[in-house]
């Protein structure tokens, strides 16, 4: 099952009342979605409430906030979701936008969904028991990323120069993944080229540097904003012949 998918369907699960109690009740409910990337790929959460009764504009409404991959505009999105008494906050794409529902309510309920430890993150007390009311999932995938590293390593033994892209707009993980990844090429006698993007024009200019610079291949760090542009990673790294 997709995640996003998932995600709907726990959410109906976890705080809404079966669809047909709440075809019986006024007014309609409303979800406020807070997310930190784009609408891309987001169809699976419809899908997700849907398999569990519930259809967007007939028995539940959805308020969208996208803040596409700027990150500083999700607290002022939250503030307004709970200005406008949603009865659930979906706080997707990156502990940011988790973080940014979290400090606007203490008594909405908030379902996450997010790549990182949402303990060490600050958004739950334990995985056990949350607390608070804050719940959701995490794929962990900051976990991966020496994992990630020593595959690419397999992949393209030959390479010398390897290139790092972060999103500077998401700084704690930025630095996570820079110190961790750094270590690894340091012991390999890897030289590690890092460069940063924040949005699709910054993007683009990464993989201009990268070939001035002759990287060998890449490595994307984990990002919402990296995960919205993934066929855009996939046709420059074509264009310029990196792995």
């Amino acid at each position: 099952m997709r995640r996003r998918t998932f995600l709907g369907t726990l959410l109906t699960a976890a705080i809404f009342p079966p669809a047909a109690v709440l075809a019986q009740q006024k007014p309609m409910p409303v979800i406020g979605f807070l997310a930190g990337t784009s609408p891309v790929g987001y169809a699976s959460f419809r899908e997700g409430l849907g398999e569990a009764g519930f259809v967007e504009g007939r028995n539940v409404a959805i308020e969208y906030r996208w803040a596409e991959g700027a990150f500083d505009r999700l607290p002022a999105m939250a503030e307004d979701l709970v200005r406008r008494h949603v009865d659930i906050i979906v706080a997707s794409g990156g502990t940011l936008a988790a973080a940014a529902a979290k400090k606007a309510t203490d008594t909405v309920p908030i379902v996450f969904i997010v790549g990182n430890d949402p303990v060490a993150g600050g958004l739950v007390a334990s995985l056990a028991h949350p607390g608070g009311n804050l719940t959701g999932l995490s794929f962990l995938v900051t976990d991966l990323n020496t994992k990630r590293f020593g595959l690419l390593c397999e992949l393209v033994p030959q390479a010398r120069r390897v290139g790092l892209i972060v999103n500077p707009r998401n700084p704690v993980v930025a630095e996570r993944t820079l110190h961790e990844i750094g270590a690894v090429a340091s012991r390999k006698g890897i030289a590690l080229i890092l460069l940063q993007a924040g949005s699709v024009g910054e993007i683009e200019a990464t993989f201009a540097a990268l070939a001035e610079r002759h990287a060998e291949a890449l490595l994307i760090g984990n990002d919402p904003f990296f995960n919205s542009q993934r066929e855009r990673f996939v046709r420059l790294a074509a264009r310029y012949r990196l792995s």
